[in-house]
């Protein structure tokens, strides 16, 4: 039994909305859906008891109870592979794109049928994403609801609500996920949070909720109807101290949700001590009095979901490549490791250089580069990108990976350098914000504006022969994980 939770009988209610958002517009989960749903994979073995999930009813401004294998159907959902529809055209330029699609419902409606226009929709700023989602899924739920009423009403609405409902059940079907568009009646048909959230208990945000247009009245709304309390986990205030790698729009909205929700958080958790010192700093400068000090929650390494497929994609052998998995966007820096390639395939010869492999999503920010990496035929088919891999195809890949690389110009805490380390694999990672923190004494590491620099500390990792084995070897012999069960510890304790 963890803290003061049996004595007191409390419940933790985890905001689990973020999630099912983000799949409306992503495939494949990124790093804060990762860790928030192996935390709660861990809170849910460790103290079932006094754990809670919920959903956002937006037509009532409450929040419903939705169940934990409803959350582990739609993770899995997330993470596994369908089909390969890789197209030849893309495999000749040495650019992997395998189409390993989880279903997503992009608006909930047949937009998602139309090509073009989830590339679009992704790339949409924030505060516009959520309010267009947010709509269409509101009026769907409606006319949904109304289905009930037309049961038992007198035949002539029932034959209007049947040739209704079925333009309306065609549109939410023509979706990249029909499983989905039960996801909001379901979440209306829980119990109200209200009849159950008792004083004491915690209504914790442990993912991403600065999409809601107001989420702090929001929340402040739901808690205080009954003397719960509110807790939340900061991963990071990037758009906020490194604005120039955000989309536009992001910086706005989360500034006005983080300024609002960090006074009326009566525990904010972060993921690392670089981000405990980033708010505490910003909290500071913007004269916002934090009801307690933000206390970092150690993070857990690996993910349970990466368990290898025996094939690798096209074109790639053990041992043959380089990899850097993180989305495609500015900050991550791919543009540093692209320039640096090149200069060390002019200065190698192609026989000596393993193939950089970029495992991610496209993001923002990166047309330049893409059009780069078009230009330069992929240096020769000597840099592949492989879009949208399910969790078996990125765990074979790192398993395979001559080394890693992760030269992020800034990070609440740098996931792909604990996943890396827990295949045993090295990863030359930036020396920055809280890198170091996830890397230790494992990683070699490089100043992330620094291509000569990150050149230098490359060329060792392909011409020394004994760099990369000597570091492995010492991985396998003093490298402890952080299991989960630690992280899911550290949170009760902190809100126990």
């Amino acid at each position: 039994m963890f803290r003061g939770l049996g004595a007191r009988c409390m419940t933790l209610w985890f905001d689990v909305e973020d999630l099912f958002e983000y799949t409306r517009w992503h495939n494949r989960p990124s790093g804060i859906q990762r860790l928030s749903y192996e935390v709660y994979a861990a809170l849910q073995a460790a103290a079932p008891e006094h754990i809670g999930f919920v959903r956002h009813d937006p037509l009532n401004g409450t929040m419903r109870v939705v169940g934990w294998e409803y959350l582990q159907a739609i993770y899995n959902g997330m993470t596994r592979a369908v089909p390969d529809e890789t197209t030849s055209e893309s495999r000749a330029k040495g650019h992997s794109t395998p189409n390993l699609r989880a279903p997503m419902p992009l608006l909930s409606s047949g937009l998602g049928r139309v090509p073009g226009v989830r590339f679009v929709a992704r790339r949409l700023p924030a505060e516009v994403r959520q309010p267009i989602s947010t709509a269409v899924r509101a009026q769907i739920a409606t006319f949904r609801a109304l289905g009930s009423v037309a049961a038992v009403t007198p035949g002539v609405i029932a034959a209007w609500w049947r040739q209704r409902s079925s333009r309306i059940n065609a549109l939410a079907d023509s979706t990249d996920m029909p499983a989905a568009t039960e996801q909001l009646p379901h979440a209306m048909q829980g119990t109200n949070l209200s009849e159950v959230l008792r004083p004491g208990d915690w209504v914790v945000a442990l993912g991403a909720p600065w999409s809601h247009p107001d989420y702090a009245t929001f929340i402040r709304a739901v808690v205080g109807r009954c003397g719960a309390r509110f807790g939340m986990m900061v991963y990071d205030l990037i758009p906020l101290l490194r604005p120039e790698f955000c989309e536009r729009g992001l910086t706005a909205a989360f500034s006005n949700s983080v300024g609002a929700c960090l006074p009326i958080a009566d525990r904010v958790l972060a993921i690392s001590e670089a981000t405990v010192t980033d708010v505490s700093v910003w909290a500071a400068r913007k004269g916002i009095a934090l009801r307690a000090t933000p206390r970092a929650i150690p993070i857990g390494t690996g993910f349970s979901h990466l368990t290898p497929t025996s094939v690798l994609p096209i074109g790639l052998s053990p041992g043959s490549y380089a990899l850097f998995v993180s989305t495609i966007e500015a900050r991550k820096n791919h543009v540093l490791a692209f320039r640096a390639w090149r200069r060390l395939l002019d200065e190698l010869g192609p026989e000596r250089m393993p193939t950089l492999v970029f495992a991610g999503r496209t993001g923002w920010m990166v047309t330049d580069l893409l059009q780069q990496i078009d230009n330069a035929n992929h240096l020769g088919s000597k840099l592949v990108i492989v879009e949208d891999a399910d969790d078996a195809a990125l765990a074979a890949l790192y398993a395979g990976a001559r080394f890693t690389l992760f030269p992020s110009h800034y990070e609440g805490w740098g996931l792909p350098v604990s996943e890396s380390l827990s295949f045993g694999k090295v990863c030359l990672a930036a020396s920055t914000t809280s890198v170091p923190e996830a890397g230790g004494d494992f990683c070699l590491y490089h100043d992330p504006d620094s291509v000569t620099e990150a050149v230098a500390l490359y060329r060792r990792a392909i011409t020394e022969p004994e760099l990369i084995p000597g570091l492995e070897a010492r991985i396998r012999a003093e490298y402890r994980p952080t299991p989960w069960s630690a992280t899911a510890r550290a949170v009760l304790d902190a809100l126990g």
